[in-house]
Order: C-alpha cells, then structure tokens, then sequence
C-alpha cells in the first residue's frame, strides 16, 4: 500500500510538473494539455458525449466551449456563448441546423430509416413529414411511391442524386418542393391530384430521364417547373385544372418520344418561358393543347425554341378559336422561335369592294349627316380581327385593347353633274371619329376620285370600324367604284 502510495503521488506530482496529459503515448505533444494516441495496430477515436437536441438543451450553464454531438443534427455543437447565456454553434457552420431534417442515403433500408412515413402512408407509400427537409444522398431505389405532405425533397447534385422506381415515384393529393435531383421511372414520375386547388408544386434544377411517362398534375394552385431537363421518355407531362401553371426554361432533347407537354381543363394563368423542344420523328407532339383547353386569365408563351425535323408536330393546335395557319386562340400570347407569332400587337385584317369601271355601288347621301358606304365588301387576311358577318366592317377580337393604325380608301363618282363637297370618315361601333375627317370636291358624274382616310383609333376587345361619308355642300350622291379598309 505504501509503495502505491508513493507510485501514486509521483506520477501526480510529474503531470502537475509538466501540465501535460499524454494517453498512450510517453511525450505528449508541448502544445497539448492533452495528447490522445491510440494503440498501434488498433486505431481508435475519440468518443464525445452523445445526446438529443432536446438533452444538450437542458445542460445546466454549460460553459463556453462545451462540446458535445447531437445525435438530431448528426454534427458537433458547442457553446459559443457563456454559461449564463450559452449559444450552442454547429462546428461545420455558422449557422444553427434544421430540426426537421433526414439524409437519406443509397444505402439506408427504407423501411427503417422512412418507417413512421410508411406508417403515416398507410404501408403503401412513404407520406413525407410536412415542412421537414428530406436530403437524398447517392441512388436511392423506391419501393413505394412518395406521397410529398408539403415536404421539401433535395439533392446537392442532379448528376449523383438519384430517385429510381419500377412505380409511380410520386403519388398523392399533395404538393411539396423537389430539387436538385435525377428522376428514373418504370411508371410515373409525377401522379398527383390536388385534394383542393390550394395545393403549390415547386420542381426545379433536376432531370427526368428513361422514364415510362413524366405523368400528370392536376387540380393545383401553383405548379412551377424550372430548370428541368427531360431525356429519353416515352412520353410526357399532362397538366390539368391549375390556377397558376409556370414553366420556366425547360428542356427537352430530341430522344424524348410521344407528346411533351399537354394542357387539358381550365387554367388561371400559363407562362411557358425559355428553353427548347426538340421535336424529332419519335415524338407526336412538343406542346399540345388540341382539347381546347379554358384559359380564365392570360397565356403566354415567350422565348422557347422549337426546332427538330418533325415541324408539324412542334404544336398539336386549339381545334376551336384558332386562325387559318395559326395555333392558339385570343388568350395567348407566343413570341417562340419556329412557330407563328400570336398576340394582339399583331392583330390585322381587311376588307374591299371591286367594281368593274363604268358600274359602282350608290350610297344615298345626307346634307350634314354622315351614314355607312354601302356595297358588298370581301374579307381577307384576318388574324384576331372578323368582319362580324357585315359588310364594311373589320372588328377586333383580340384579348387586351390596343391602337391601330386604321386606313381607308375609296374610288368613287358623283351621280349628277354637280359641284359637291363630300367628307369620308374612319367610324367607330358606328360613330364617326372626327379626328379622320377628310374632304374631297368633285364637279361632274364622270371622273372617279380617290380620296385616302386613316386615323390612329384605339380599339377595345369586340370594338370595330367602318368607312361612313356624308355631302358637305351640293346636291349628288356617290357611287363608290371600290372601297378598302385596312387596320393593323
């Protein structure tokens, strides 16, 4: 007892000597309080006290630098604060980690590390916490789909972060957040049905490759699509019934086969921005919108690039309310290379009177009081614009209103030798626009004067124009030989 005594004291006395503590090892390092080495041929670490957030929480004043592992946030956290007021830090961040988070990785089993989803799915779909951040780590295999509860799903890198399922990849009445990731499918990648119309999708920054068929979303509040290519499917994505549908800078490459994109139901708004359709001989159709359908606010279809041999599958046209050569109907707005220009600054039309010289048609004129040219006019090119079913008349059928330059010219005679001053007017639903006024002054029946109207005249949706005339001075009437009216 005496000896260990003394054993004890002297090793105590040379560590208090050297403020040094050296464990498996002789000479701890000079700058080390304490130097931990493990034993050669058996590595070893040093193990931390392990514990929840909610344990490390309740550490009574821990001191500044208090280190410990929290077994929630899979990362080392120390007090950066005092033991008073402690400040519990992430070692590899600045920044305090999620508490609803889950890494899943290519080889967790996912009934293990996803059992309260599969339960909350009923054992046959993993349901996804709400609001929790769910970080897929290398190829992880589904067995059952996904069912999203307004969850936020991710990869760091689309070209190593995989989802692949010999199924349907997500199911559900939900929406949620998808990012950052390749999707592979035997089945669908998408087969959700919104329970309410209050339901947001947000799928950006991925890929969706060798799929069986991109799938459907329907009956969704929001569903914004950006930055997604689309490789090697058999065929594509229908949307349906979404108050706000946002497509922004998509792609999809030439080995992509059946119809891209479909559009059926009723829309709020449409936006389809940047990107490219490359539609080649394997592919029906790069954007089909054949069932007509319903859109409730504005379309637009701006910047995207169709190209690819296959021409007239770039768009499966509206079969109702398109123009010859065109389409899409007066919802929509396309400015997209490879395919017409469709908006209102584009509307145009006209329509014209030819009578063989020597004839012309007779308009009764009025001392003081401007009436409609008569005659029967013929209609030519009109895209957004009609001439209602009445002669002399283009009405516009655009979507906003706009202004037009419109232009009138008529060839007419005098029906008596007579000096007569006459007024032509650009007329708009039917009222002269005085701003148009134009005079002309003939003196015999014989000769045919030309007289040219035009006017700047801002037209509503369903507004239209006419050519109207009345006798300023004189006694004879008009017979108009031929009649133009031009708006664009």
């Amino acid at each position: 007892m005496t000896n260990f005594k003394i054993l004890f004291f002297s090793v105590l006395f040379s560590v208090l000597g050297n403020a040094q503590v050296g464990i498996n090892t002789a000479s701890p390092d000079p700058s080390a309080v304490l130097d931990l080495q493990f034993k050669t041929g058996t590595p070893a670490g040093m193990l931390t006290p392990r514990m929840t957030t909610a344990q490390r929480l309740a550490v009574s004043l821990p001191a500044n630098g208090l280190l410990v592992y929290d077994t929630d946030l899979k990362t080392f956290v120390y007090n950066s604060g005092t033991s008073a007021v402690s400040v519990w830090t992430p070692i590899n961040s600045a920044v305090t980690g999620r508490l609803n988070f889950k890494r899943i990785k290519s080889t967790d089993v996912l009934s293990t590390v996803l059992a309260a989803e599969l339960t909350a799915g009923a054992g046959s779909k993993y349901k996804l916490n709400t609001n929790t951040l769910y970080e897929i780590n290398g190829t992880v295999s589904l067995d059952k789909p996904i069912d999203l509860n307004n969850a936020y799903i991710q990869g760091i890198d689309s070209g190593e972060d995989r989802l692949t399922s010999t199924g349907n990849i997500f199911d559900g009445t939900t929406g949620g957040t998808i990012k950052g990731l390749t999707l592979i499918s035997s089945g669908k990648v998408f087969n959700i049905t919104g329970a309410t119309k209050a339901e947001n999708l947000i799928f950006r920054d991925c890929i969706v490759a060798s799929s069986a068929n991109v799938g459907t979303i329907d009956n969704m509040g929001l569903v914004f699509l950006s930055i997604v290519q689309f490789s090697g499917n058999t065929t594509g994505i229908t949307y349906s019934n979404i108050n706000q549908l946002l497509l922004s800078n998509m792609g999809w490459f030439g080995n992509n086969a059946g119809t891209f994109e479909t559009l059926t139901g009723t829309f709020g708004l449409v936006q389809k921005q940047g990107g490219f359709s490359q539609v080649e001989a394997i592919a029906t159709a790069g954007f089909d919108v054949s069932s007509n359908p319903t859109i409730n606010g504005d379309a637009v279809m701006e910047s995207v690039v169709f190209t690819g041999a296959n021409t007239a599958a770039y768009i499966k046209p509206y079969t109702t309310g398109t123009y010859t050569g065109y389409n899409f109907n007066n919802k929509w707005n396309i400015r997209s290379a490879g395919i017409p220009i469709e908006t209102d600054a584009v509307s145009v039309g006209d329509v014209n009177l030819d009578s063989p010289y020597g004839t012309g048609v007779t308009t009764a004129l009025t001392t003081g009081t401007a009436v409609k040219i008569g005659g029967t006019t013929v209609s030519n090119n009109f895209f957004r614009a009609s001439n209602d079913g009445v002669d002399n008349r283009l009405k516009y059928l655009g979507s906003k209103k706009r202004f037009f330059t419109v232009n009138a010219v008529a060839s007419f005679r005098g029906t008596v030798n007579a000096n007569t001053i006459y007024v032509f007017y650009i007329a708009l639903n039917g009222t002269p626009v005085q701003r148009s006024k134009t005079y002309i002054f003939t003196t015999n029946s014989v000769d045919v004067v030309a007289v040219p109207v035009q006017s700047i005249i801002e037209l509503a949706p369903n507004d239209y124009v006419e050519v109207f005339a009345q006798r300023y001075s004189g006694s004879s009437d008009m017979l108009t030989v031929s009649l133009s009216l031009f708006m664009k």
